[in-house]
């Protein structure tokens, strides 16, 4: 008892460090699950942005007596039949498919308005529509006999003129046999990020293109009854959903059984809102449904969620690889702490375990006892581990995980005990134990170059689940560098040993010569800096890389500090933007989708991209446009006198004419040289080529020789905007954030689309990871290293003691502990920062990191020198504090403890 009771801070020690350990294994699952769930939400939340998460669908005709009766009101049908296909919907989502909004849009009107002449209106009905409080002016739309009551923004208002109360004629557009008064009934205001502003920017702004005005106005169901009555055709209502799944149902999609099972709750929910929306009670015209009194067909339903899902999963993926590095790291510290751990309860305890064998006990019984001992350690360990991993996680542990790692913490006392004590293992030659060691180190570098060659050669596509490979290799990986290091690094140390020789101190050459001497019993601390330095650098690097890669993403995106998309369908607001505060120049990027016949025998050069920009003006930029530059080098900036439109292609030779036929005429096309690759990565041509796929080829003239094209020849126009100090309030108050692709265009702003990276969830997902399993490595590595510098520290004390009884002055046996450990630090930050450096490079296509930055090319690495050397320097400052405190305890041994000799290990 006596024994046990000694022992009990070891215990105590032991039981936590299993309960770290086990609460990894048992919890790490269910935290990896939360943050993909997290991310899975953000991902659902960012597509449903701009448009709905799963459309329902159905065309119904004019009013239909026989149908049904016309007492009830049109939009409390849409209402009921909105709530019947939300009620429709899998109850595994636990509610998280709602009702959104329902829609009906109706092809456009004319109305003649005194103010604007005559404007081509597209009329909305939407469920979401502004509430009375955003009015500032009459009311909301209402259901009045055969009257047409609508609504307008307060852009609409001021731009065409109309005033509350004011009528006018709708007449024949898109929509034709139409003649009916319209009267203006309220006007509100279309701010905020509410989404049918995105949807549907007409709302918003009018557009005014080739001198016609075209706007949007609000309309109540009974005015869309009355326009379809009069031109007698079939519109579509649309039931949109939102799919906003909570924690843990999101949590349960994560992985590829969640996969599987969001998929084919996608493929049964459109049956089941079919079904509660139509139990086909006739037939009218072709029609198998009714809408109240309006014939109609069954629903059709359209999503883009299960492709959202895909997409995800494929990411997700990528992200558990990148992942499962700084997992295996931990659990590398871990198991090197626990080693640690159990080697300092062997060394307190070797000299009664001896006894134990002098006196006739078997190595196998002293291995057995010490399991005894690290019993309860080990299952009080467990319970705390499982109990930590269910309150940090908030989900069920795996007991089964947790268990495995019990089992395997309670292996190393045993077994180190056993080592230590079994026959012959005080005898063992010194060549035969290095011949052991030689073996050993090989079969080390062999499995680290084997499990690195075999991940890059397999990769990781297909695999579910954890991967035994993706977790082995950081680690062995790390045993390997450590055995280098131990062969390495007491050479220099030798050469420094002999160099002070030379020197009138001694405490360097003692110093030195120990800490080569001694530099094999540091393998295990040596691995636990290693592999925690290593970890921490490589999720630096990665945190670092997709910083860097999402702000260059960012930039590809948007070209400058903001960018107007569709700048040639609406040239008026291209000016306007141009005027606008804060914008210092403006550059104009067009692109052409040509498909070039060879010159010299007619064969197809392929689809192209021919973009035109103006070099002079973005060079002026101060953009540092590699275009601006490519073009001013070869003397394309300010276009040609003549008829071709030359260019640099990215394949093709030097003078090499091709043509392309447009409008019946044809066009020669002349490369002037090669196109540099960096050109194909200047974010000012991202705008315009992110628009459309990857093609073939990239040719890229001055904008000068391709003014022969009308605007609507460009498949897409682009105006950069320049300025330090931008108004993005100004800029956004004239294009509001809408759909891509909207009719109106697209304004795109560098520091939102910066912002709105920044929230990705999975980048966030993967730079969580790393940064707690980061910390915790670090925590049980310091634990670690402290006690295996406490098992090295009575060696090192009656070392100095012994030279302060010859005269070593107290400042001097501090520099004797700090030189003594100064080259374990120096050989584990240097291993540490170049395997944790090197492993994007060492592991090659398994770190891709593409997947979640985006952009044209793979990202560029990003090193973060500052958090290295912040590395680096708490690794001094802790050896800075355990020189310390030996230099105090040291002062305070007495001349007993210095003298008593015997034994042999120092």
């Amino acid at each position: 008892m006596r024994e046990w009771a000694r022992d009990a801070p070891l215990a105590a020690g032991l039981a936590l460090l299993v309960a770290v350990l086990v609460a990894i294994g048992a919890g790490g699952g269910g935290a990896l699950d939360r943050l993909g769930g997290e991310a899975l939400r953000e991902r659902f939340e960012r597509v449903q942005r701009a448009a709905p998460g799963i459309v329902h669908s159905a065309r119904f005709d004019p009013e239909d007596p026989r149908a049904g009766s016309a007492d009830e009101d049109f939009g409390d049908v849409l209402g009921r039949y909105g709530t019947a296909v939300e009620n429709a919907s899998p109850k595994s989502l636990d509610g998280g498919l709602v009702h959104d909004s329902t829609r009906i849009v109706l092809p456009t009107v004319r109305g003649g308005i005194a103010a604007a002449g005559t404007v081509d209106l597209s009329l909305v009905y939407a469920s979401d529509a502004p509430r009375p409080a955003g009015y500032v002016a009459g009311r909301a739309p209402r259901g009045r006999g055969n009257a047409v009551e609508l609504a307008v923004s307060t852009r609409t208002r001021d731009a065409l003129g109309l005033r509350v109360g004011q009528r006018f004629r709708l007449g024949d557009g898109a929509l034709k046999n139409v003649d009916v008064e319209a009267r203006v009934v309220g006007v509100f205001r279309a701010d905020g990020e509410r989404r049918l502003w995105k949807e549907r920017p007409l709302l918003v702004r009018p557009l005014r293109a080739r001198g016609a005005a075209n706007a949007g106005a609000l309309i109540a169901p009974r005015g869309v009854e009355v326009l379809q009555r009069q031109a007698g055709v079939e519109l579509t209502v649309d039931w949109n959903m939102r799919l906003a799944p909570g924690g843990e149902t999101a949590d349960r999609f994560v992985g590829e059984e969640g996969r599987r099972e969001f998929q084919r709750i996608m493929a049964r929910y459109p049956p089941s809102a079919r079904r509660a929306f139509c139990g086909a009670e006739g037939a009218y015209g072709g029609k198998v449904c009714v809408l109240g009194n309006h014939p109609a067909t069954e629903l059709e339903t359209a999503t883009a969620l299960p492709d959202t899902m895909e997409e995800f999963s494929r990411r997700w993926d990528q992200a558990r690889v990148v992942i499962s590095f700084a997992w295996a790291s931990l659990l590398a510290v871990g198991f090197a702490a626990l080693v640690v751990t159990s080697l300092s309860v062997v060394r307190r305890a070797l000299a009664g375990d001896r006894l134990r064998r002098a006196r006739g006990a078997s190595a196998g019984g002293v291995a057995a006892r010490r399991a005894l001992w690290s019993a309860p350690a080990v299952l009080a360990g467990f319970g705390g581990g499982c109990a930590l991993a269910g309150a940090v996680t908030a989900v069920s542990p795996s007991y089964q995980g947790g268990l495995a790692v019990a089992l395997l913490c309670s292996a190393p006392l045993p077994l180190l005990t056993w080592a230590a004590l079994r026959d012959g293992a005080l005898l063992r030659g010194r060549a035969r134990s290095a011949g052991r060691r030689l073996v050993g180190e090989a079969v080390v570098l062999l499995l680290a170059v084997g499990g690195v060659f075999a991940l890059r050669a397999r990769g990781t596509e297909g695999s579910a689940g954890p991967d035994p490979l993706v977790a082995a290799v950081p680690a062995l990986l790390g045993v390997a560098t450590v055995v280098l290091l131990v062969r390495c690094y007491p050479w220099p140390v030798r050469a420094a040993a002999r160099w002070s020789a030379a020197g009138r101190g001694v405490v360097p050459l003692v110093a030195l010569s120990r800490a080569a001497r001694e530099a094999p019993a540091r393998g295990l601390a040596l691995l636990v800096l290693v592999v925690t330095l290593a970890g921490a650098v490589f999720g630096g690097l990665v945190s670092g890389t997709l910083l860097e890669g999402r702000r260059a993403a960012a930039a590809w995106q948007v070209g400058a500090d903001a960018s107007f998309l569709g700048a040639g369908r609406d040239p008026a607001m291209a000016e306007r933007l141009a005027r606008a505060r804060g914008v210092r120049e403006t550059v104009a990027v067009r692109q052409l989708r040509v498909d070039p016949l060879s010159g010299a025998d007619g064969g197809r050069y392929g689809v192209s991209s021919l973009v035109g920009v103006d070099a002079g003006a973005l060079r002026d930029a101060g953009a540092g446009s590699a275009a601006a530059r490519a073009l001013a080098d070869a003397g394309l900036d300010g276009g040609g006198e003549g008829g071709d439109i030359r260019v640099l292609a990215s394949d093709g030779r030097a003078g090499e004419l091709l043509t392309f036929t447009r409008h019946g005429k044809e066009q020669r096309i002349r490369i002037v040289g090669a196109l540099p690759g960096d050109v194909a990565r200047d974010p000012a041509l991202g705008p315009v080529r992110g628009a459309t796929g990857a093609r073939q080829h990239l040719l890229l003239a001055d904008s000068g020789d391709l003014e022969g094209f009308a605007a609507s020849d460009f498949e897409e126009t682009a105006l950069l905007l320049f300025g330090d100090r931008l108004d993005t309030a100004q800029l956004r108050s004239l294009v509001p954030r809408a759909a891509p692709g909207a009719a109106t265009g697209e304004l795109r702003v560098l520091a939102e689309e910066r912002a709105e990276a920044a929230e990705d969830g999975l980048v966030a997902a993967v730079a969580a990871a790393h940064t707690g399993c980061t910390a915790l490595a670090v925590v049980l590595a310091l634990l670690a290293l402290v006690i295996d510098l406490s098992l090295s520290a009575p060696s090192r004390g009656r070392v100095a003691s012994y030279l302060r009884t010859l005269g070593l002055g107290g400042r001097a046996a501090s520099a004797l502990h700090l030189l003594q450990l100064l080259p374990l630090v120096c050989a584990a930050v240097v291993g540490g920062v170049a395997l944790g450096l090197a492993l994007p490079s060492l592991l090659g296509p398994v770190v891709d990191l593409r997947e979640f930055t985006g952009g044209p090319v793979v990202p560029e690495r990003h090193v973060d020198v500052f958090f290295v050397a912040a590395l680096g320097a708490g690794i001094c400052a802790l050896v800075a504090a355990a020189v310390a405190v030996e230099s105090r305890i040291g002062r305070r041994r007495r001349l007993g403890a210095v003298l008593r000799l015997g034994r042999s290990d120092d």
